[in-house]
């Protein structure tokens, strides 16, 4: 199920990117003022291609839900840290020096 959604919500997202590409640009100021055909105007004209981008970004919305609720649901309570173990460190023992034999030189002692 959360492939088949997921393979949706990667549709959507083309789709949002041609209809936003595709639209005609109002021109000056990366579309700030706009003519009297613009969103923002009292008249709010919302021809084919706005409808189509809303209907679009609200699926994508939904989609977007899905998949974080399908993936939350679907997570362990583990932290992703317990399945990591320590790398083993080799520990290295200092050579001891052997204990002087009686066969040993005597090293005299001056006080």
């Amino acid at each position: 199920m959360e492939s088949v959604i997921l393979v949706i919500h990667l549709m959507l997202a083309v789709a949002l990117v041609i209809t936003v590409l595709l639209q005609q640009s109002e021109g000056g100021a990366l579309g700030i003022g706009g003519g009297p055909t613009s969103m923002m105007s009292s008249r709010s004209a919302a021809n084919l291609m706005t409808r189509m981008t809303t209907i679009l970004a609200g699926c994508f919305f939904v989609t977007t839900l899905l998949l974080a609720w399908m993936a939350e649901q679907d997570a362990s309570r583990t932290s992703v840290l317990d399945g990591v173990t320590p790398p083993a460190v080799e520990q290295t023992v200092p050579d001891v020096p052997e204990t002087q034999t009686d066969n040993a030189p005597q090293v005299p002692v001056s006080n």
